[in-house]
């Protein structure tokens, strides 16, 4: 059962790459042609408190206080680590799409409250999943690699590509990594996250619809950043095995 469960595993994570690498579309291209349009009718006030809470928020949780995260425990298999981590996505997307809808019924005031809540709760899941594949979030190194799960999930296509290359071959990468976390791009992380959810939370600021636009919202969002932090952790996984010799080289060249 772990062996097909395994071989299913690394079928869909060879899909997950190549989506990975792919070149942004044109599609692509004139949804951020749109999002630069919607971003310059947003007031720069809001702009700023959005970009400042982001930034401090993320900083403040991943590199100041702990959260009071999973213990990282030594599952037997793939097999059970994933079904644990999908309990654990489903309860955070129930707990997201309760959240947005109450924020969203609030009209704007509660709507802009949304934002640091839902950071909270997508970091939260990030920290949960880490501890499941048996990886310690208080390593400094582990939660860089957070940040580039993060923006994994919430990119463009173009910059999603280079993030991904540079978590091919972690274990090696990540002894090069800078002590001091103020030498992350902090600028491009935000940026990057704004844009790509501006268009679809925007939505949750207008009155009578905010609140189904919230709920929806938040449970697709948490549903894409835990299959996406899953993936991650099956990249790495199966990175090692090859490295201990138990796997074959399956995964699709770069």
């Amino acid at each position: 059962m772990d062996a097909a469960y395994e071989a299913n595993a690394l079928f869909e994570l060879a899909n997950w790459q190549k989506k990975m690498l792919k070149p942004p579309s044109l599609l692509n291209h004139v949804t951020r042609k749109m999002q630069v349009k919607i971003n310059n009718l947003i007031p720069e006030k809001i702009h700023q408190a959005v970009t400042a809470t982001i930034k401090q928020m993320i900083r403040a949780t991943l590199f100041g206080a702990k959260l009071t995260t999973l213990k990282t425990v030594p599952y037997q298999s793939l097999r059970i680590k994933e079904a644990v981590a999908l309990d654990r996505i489903a309860f955070y997307k129930k707990l997201a799409a309760a959240e947005g809808g109450v924020t969203g019924a609030g009209g704007i005031l509660l709507g802009l409250a949304d934002f640091p809540l839902l950071l909270g709760l997508k970091l939260k899941l990030l920290f949960d999943i880490a501890a499941i594949y048996g990886y310690p979030a208080d390593d400094y190194r582990e939660r860089v690699y957070l940040l580039h799960i993060f923006q994994l999930a919430f990119s463009s296509q173009e910059h999603r590509r280079q993030v991904y290359l540079q978590m091919v071959n972690w274990t090696e990468k990540s002894k090069t990594l800078p002590d001091d976390i103020h030498q992350f791009n902090w600028r491009s992380f935000q940026q990057e996250y704004r844009d790509y959810i501006d268009l679809a939370k925007m939505a949750q600021l207008i009155p009578v619809i905010g609140a189904p636009v919230g709920a929806v919202v938040n449970y697709r969002l948490l549903q894409k950043l835990g299959i996406t932090a899953m993936n991650a952790y099956r990249l790495r996984w199966h990175e090692e095995k090859i490295a201990s010799g138990t796997a074959p080289t399956l995964l699709p060249p770069l």
